[in-house]
C-alpha cells in the first residue's frame, strides 16, 4: 500500500541487540560529516572579496543514535537491563533502523544496519513519575546496510571495496 503525507514517527523502529528498542518514546538519528577547510588564493581577476570565502571537503561520515524510553518491569524487547549488560560488555552491539509493517507478524525491511557501540546509557528515576532511559550509540565504522528512503532504487559501492554496496536500492 503506498503511503501519502506526513511519516508518523511511531512508524519509524530503532531494533538494537536483535530486539526492538523497548518502550520506546522518541529517538533521533544523525548523519554527520566531518570537514575539512580550504583556504586558497582566488584568481588573479577577482577581488579581495572572493579570498574570504573557504572551500570545504568531506573526510570522515559517522552516525549517531540516540534514543528514549519508559522502564517497564514486564519488558520483552531490549530494555534498560539489557542495554546495561551490552554496555558493560563494551563490545558493539548491531543495530537496525526499519519501518513499521503494515500488519501483524510483518517482517522488518531496515534502511541502516551496522554495528554500533554504546557511548552513554542513562537513567532518569524522579520521584511520583515514570522511570525513563536514554542511549546513545555511534556507529563502529562502515554500516552493512543504508538505504535510506529518499534515496531508494539508487546503489552505491564502497570505493574502499568495490565488491561491497553500501546503498542498496532493492
Amino acid at each position: 500500500m503506498e503511503k501519502n503525507g506526513y511519516v508518523n514517527g511511531s512508524d519509524i523502529l530503532l531494533y538494537v541487540g536483535g530486539n526492538a528498542y523497548g518502550h520506546c518514546t522518541s529517538h533521533t538519528t544523525t548523519y554527520n560529516s566531518e570537514t575539512k577547510d580550504h583556504a586558497v588564493k582566488p584568481s588573479a581577476s577577482k577581488g579581495v572579496y572572493a579570498g574570504k570565502w573557504k572551500g570545504k571537503s568531506v573526510t570522515g561520515l559517522s552516525i549517531s543514535i540516540s534514543a528514549d524510553g519508559l522502564r517497564f518491569y514486564e519488558e520483552d524487547e531490549t530494555g534498560f537491563k539489557t542495554l546495561l549488560k551490552m554496555w558493560y560488555e563494551g563490545a558493539s552491539v548491531q543495530v537496525k533502523c526499519c519501518e513499521r509493517g503494515e500488519s501483524d507478524n510483518w517482517t522488518p525491511d531496515p534502511y541502516l544496519v551496522g554495528n554500533f557501540v554504546i557511548t552513554s546509557l542513562e537513567e532518569s528515576d524522579p520521584a511520583q513519575d515514570e522511570a525513563t532511559y536514554k542511549i546513545t550509540l555511534e556507529n563502529d565504522g562502515i554500516p552493512d546496510t543504508f538505504k535510506p528512503s529518499k534515496l531508494e532504487g539508487e546503489t552505491v559501492t564502497d570505493p574502499a571495496n568495490s565488491n561491497t554496496s553500501v546503498l542498496d536500492g532493492e
